[in-house]
């Protein structure tokens, strides 16, 4: 049995991981403090997660706290596998309207890698994120998709996306820190819009599924800035796929995409989910609210030299959802 943390464990990401890790065996220790805004859900109050009950399982412990008092408090060296997923992000809103909140992310980091320093896991699987990337290659006049070596430390790093993105550079520059100079394996991970059913409505995948839902028949269907604006949309699952498959062939700290290499714009994915729910209105883009970047998508050469191909189509993703949602 290996004995594995999972910081942020009760988020999105996290559930999905806790899951897969709990059904194989694993000795899970999910910390999560439920920050509000954030996505995550208390796994000891009402029918525990939505996918699963993570209480079924003997091997699961959590601690609802914040990770950096639990980082002081807890100096285990016995730890397999660190999964650090502990984020203060909850969709574009938030990433736009509460930078300062976000910039809290700085200090998670910096307290998981001196826990690391002393505590030594086996191996840290860091979360980082797209939205690291430089935005002067994802503007509407020639974006393209986007490389793993279209960051370096040595050469170029660029203007990254707000301060979520600023964070998760930095978490990666401390990955690649800790081991030339500690010897602390790890891989950083860059996943891309990542969507599942049980995500949270403050993101892109349920809001936009649910808004198909509950108007069909009509003839126009909303979606925010001009709809546009294109991301590379990639399953849940896929993503736990891919750092599965993929995270103990890396150890210096180096990054890998987690994404499909496929654009997909607001204005098609609203169009795909009004059709799974059988009708086609007009897809009107909502000019006031926040949009991000124009065009957001990561290359797959890296991921598919290392073993990793992304299985799960959007369309079977939105129909799966809107099926899971019609039972509730």
């Amino acid at each position: 049995m290996r004995k594995i943390l999972v910081t942020g464990g009760a988020g999105f990401v996290g559930r999905r991981f806790c899951r897969r890790l709990l059904e194989v065996g694993d000795e899970v220790h999910c910390v999560d403090p439920i920050a509000p805004d954030t996505g995550g859900i208390d796994p000891e109050t009402g029918a525990g997660w939505p996918l699963f009950e993570p209480r079924d399982f003997s091997n699961f412990r959590f601690y609802r706290e914040d990770c950096r008092p639990w980082f002081r408090e807890h100096g285990d060296t016995d730890f397999d596998y660190a999964f650090h997923l502990a984020a203060m992000v909850g969709g574009r809103a938030m990433i736009e309207n509460r930078p300062l909140a976000v910039a809290d992310d700085l200090a998670i980091d910096a307290g998981y890698w001196q826990w690391a320093e002393a505590a030594r896991p086996a191996k840290t699987v860091c979360f980082s994120s797209s939205a690291a990337y430089p935005i002067d290659l994802q503007r509407q006049e020639g974006y393209r998709l986007l490389r793993e070596d279209d960051i370096s430390f040595d050469a170029r790093i660029g203007m990254p996306d707000m301060t979520y993105g600023w964070a998760k550079l930095t978490c990666e520059y401390l990955a690649r820190l800790a081991f030339e100079k500690h010897g602390l394996k790890s891989v950083c991970y860059r996943p891309f819009s990542g969507y599942g059913e049980d995500q949270d409505d403050t993101y892109p995948f349920p809001s936009i599924i649910k808004r198909a839902m509950a108007a069909v028949g009509s003839p126009t269907l909303t979606v925010w800035g001009t709809g546009d604006q294109m991301r590379d949309f990639i399953h849940i699952e896929d993503c736990v796929d891919g750092v599965l498959t993929t995270m103990d062939k890396i150890n210096d700290g180096d990054a890998l995409n987690l994404s499909t290499g496929i654009y997909t714009s607001f204005r098609q994915f609203a169009g795909m989910a009004a059709e799974a729910c059988g009708y086609t209105p007009e897809v009107v883009g909502l000019s006031n609210k926040p949009t991000g970047v124009f065009a957001r998508g990561g290359a797959i050469t890296k991921q598919a030299a290392f073993g990793f191909e992304a299985a799960i189509a959007i369309e079977e993703g939105i129909r799966h959802a809107v099926e899971w949602y019609g039972r509730e």
